[in-house]
């Protein structure tokens, strides 16, 4: 999955009437100077004001996932969804969208606080592997002498926290629900 940074979003907007017209002008919009759809929306109008009724057209897009954004719409949350993120860290961020999509939340829809708090509950942190992660629960929660680490089998114990209680994926590690 390709890193989101919702602070960076970025949107090229043109006109439907432009495009039909032949010409793709337009202007790339950072959605981080704006405090919500309604403003942003705006600023689009005030470029295109030399159209009666401008139809908006979102022609290319960064750092914004499909699920906030089509050709002609953008979604009434992403303004909330991004300022709810940014007390989470940039590999925070990154994890709770691979969370999101793991898990099927429709992050246009669903209450932003309350994904964000299941998602902080479910995160553990991130990883270079299964055994890793493993290493690091025999480590915090177990008194293990050390002889007896050197015989732990810490790749079958992986195995067992992955296949009931964990699952991970590009690094990052997560409690099942």
């Amino acid at each position: 999955m390709e890193a989101v940074t919702l602070s960076e979003a970025q949107i090229y907007v043109g006109t439907y009437a432009k495009y039909n017209n032949g010409s793709i002008f337009g202007k790339w919009f950072d959605l981080s100077d704006y405090s919500d759809k309604d403003e942003f929306i705006e600023a689009c109008q005030e470029l295109h004001k030399d159209e009666e009724d401008p139809e908006l057209m979102f022609q290319d897009y960064e750092n914004i996932p499909e699920a906030f954004i089509s050709e002609s719409w953008l979604s009434e949350k992403f303004f909330e969804v991004r300022d709810a993120i940014k007390k989470l860290s940039e590999t925070e961020q990154e994890a709770f969208f691979v969370w999101c999509d793991h898990k099927s939340h429709d992050i246009s829809e669903e209450d932003v606080d309350d994904l964000i708090s299941s998602f902080e509950d479910e995160y553990q942190g991130e990883y270079k592997d299964e055994e890793d992660y493993a290493y690091e629960i025999v480590e915090e929660c177990y008194d293990l002498p050390e002889f007896a680490k050197t015989y732990f089998d810490y790749s079958a114990y992986a195995r067992d926290l992955f296949m009931t209680d964990y699952w991970m994926e590009d690094g990052y590690v997560f409690r099942c629900a």
